[in-house]
C-alpha cells in the first residue's frame, strides 16, 4: 500500500511539472528584451546608438514595466572612458537620467500581447575620452502581467562598444 501511495504522489508531481512547463512556454522563442548596437567600435567624439526592444511574450496585457540601465562593472573600472547617454527616444516611453551614464525607463501601459516597444539611446563618447577600452551596459527589467497578479524580471546585457584611439593622419610624403 505504501508503494502505490508513492506512485500516485510521483505521478502528481510529474503532471504538475508538465503543466508548469506548458504555462511557461508562451514566449519561449522570443526574449523579453533585445539590445542591439549600431557599431562595435568608435573613437572619442563619436556616438553609438543602442536600441532596446521590450516584447510582451505573455498571453495577457502587461500592466507595469520598469527598466533601468547602468554601466557594467568593467566599464566603471575605466574612469578615463568619458561618455554619457545623450538622448533616449521612443513612443510611449518616458526616460529619466539623459545626460548621465545611467537611465530609468518607464513604459506606457498596457502593452498588448505580442506587441513591442523600442527605445533608442544615443551614447556620446566625449572627445577627450580615454581609449583602448570598452563600454557596456546592463539593464534590469521588471514587469507585471495577468492583471498584475504575475511578474517577471531579469538582467540583460548590451553589446560592448570598443573605444579605439583616433589614428593620426599620415604625413604628406610629396615634396
Amino acid at each position: 500500500m505504501r508503494i502505490s501511495h508513492l506512485r500516485r504522489m510521483g505521478l502528481t508531481a510529474i503532471l504538475a511539472l508538465a503543466l508548469l512547463g506548458l504555462s511557461q512556454s508562451a514566449g519561449a522563442g522570443t526574449p523579453d528584451l533585445t539590445i542591439t548596437s549600431t557599431q562595435p567600435t568608435v573613437t572619442p567624439g563619436q556616438t553609438v546608438n543602442l536600441s532596446m526592444t521590450f516584447t510582451n511574450n505573455r498571453t495577457t496585457d502587461v500592466w507595469f514595466v520598469y527598466q533601468s540601465l547602468q554601466p557594467t562593472w568593467q566599464t566603471t573600472q575605466r574612469p578615463d572612458l568619458k561618455y554619457s547617454i545623450a538622448s533616449c527616444t521612443a513612443s510611449g516611453v518616458t526616460c529619466t537620467g539623459a545626460g548621465t551614464t545611467s537611465i530609468g525607463v518607464q513604459y506606457a501601459v498596457p502593452v498588448a500581447p505580442g506587441t513591442s516597444r523600442t527605445v533608442t539611446l544615443d551614447v556620446q563618447i566625449a572627445a577627450d575620452s580615454g581609449c583602448n577600452g570598452s563600454i557596456g551596459f546592463y539593464t534590469y527589467l521588471y514587469y507585471e502581467y495577468n492583471d498584475s497578479q504575475s511578474h517577471k524580471d531579469g538582467t540583460f546585457f548590451s553589446p560592448t562598444t570598443r573605444v579605439n584611439c583616433a589614428t593620426a593622419a599620415p604625413a604628406d610624403t610629396h615634396a
